[in-house]
């Protein structure tokens, strides 16, 4: 409860970050993060209700806008749970061999991994993200011929700076790649893994169809959000990489769900 001299304002503004980073909150939750009663949220998500920031919902509160289409920019999520994505990265990335064919997805915590790629080497790496193939062409000054090949799908950008669309998966169902690093706006034991984005889920779909192993990386703020369009199952993924901030009841249900958890440390969370 450390943030307990927060002001009205700020509770408010700290509420709105919290519903646009997961999508939906509980005033449970509210209460515990806030330091504040029960009441306070109440009267705080009824003044954000006014204002057209939030829709108040039984037991807490989602967007306005409506959660499952909410799709932020890449730059928006770059700074959000810094410490959870790298300790993902971390134990994603050691899970990738020298010399392989690797597919990475768009996302924040997906680019994170790749840049713990630069110095494996022997790397092919095909990306369907814009900052990730950004990233691939700096390390060419950097490492020279050490740094990975790029291979870029093609495609039309989204909001989140992912290459989507006829184009994409086009290229993406010509390749065969030996493991794919798998992002998701959203993990839930009912949906699975999904997307706001109807033309990325689809070629997230392209991506699963090319691997022969899915890694899905994904921090504890991602789980019990649901968007719009599912494009894959729990039980498709061979290794779901998460960090220490994830609640026990969410690790049995993957645990039990998915092909292999691993739960990296050092999330501060």
């Amino acid at each position: 409860m450390a943030d307990s001299g927060l002001l009205a304002h700020q509770r408010q503004e700290r509420i709105v970050e919290l519903v646009r980073r997961s999508g939906a909150v509980r005033v449970a939750e509210l209460v515990g993060e806030l330091g504040v009663s029960d009441m306070t949220v109440r009267r705080d998500l009824d003044a954000l209700e006014r204002s057209g920031a939030v829709k108040k919902v039984h037991g807490g509160a989602v967007l306005a806008s409506g959660a499952a289409m909410d799709e932020p920019r890449f730059e928006a999520k770059s700074g959000l749970e810094s410490a959870a994505k790298a300790a993902v990265a971390d134990a994603a990335a050691a899970l990738v061999e020298p010399g392989s064919v690797v597919a990475v997805s768009a996302g924040t915590t997906a680019f994170a991994v790749a840049s713990r790629l630069l110095e494996v080497p022997g790397l092919t790496v095909v990306t369907n993200s814009l900052p990730v193939a950004d990233l691939l062409r700096g390390a060419e000054e950097q490492y020279g011929a050490a740094a990975p090949s790029l291979l870029l799908t093609g495609g039309a950008p989204t909001r989140s700076a992912a290459l989507v669309g006829p184009l994409a998966d086009q290229s993406i169902k010509a390749l065969h790649v030996d493991l794919l690093v798998l992002g998701a706006h959203g993990v839930s034991e009912e949906a699975g893994l999904t997307t706001p984005n109807l033309a990325e889920s689809q070629t997230n779909r392209a991506l699963i169809g090319s691997a022969r192993r899915l890694v899905v990386v994904a921090d504890h703020t991602k789980w019990g959000v649901i968007g719009l369009s599912r494009f894959a199952s729990l039980g498709e993924v061979d290794v779901f990489v998460t960090d220490d901030g994830l609640g026990a009841q969410a690790r049995s249900v993957l645990s039990d769900a998915v092909g292999e958890l691993l739960v990296a440390e050092g999330s501060g969370a």
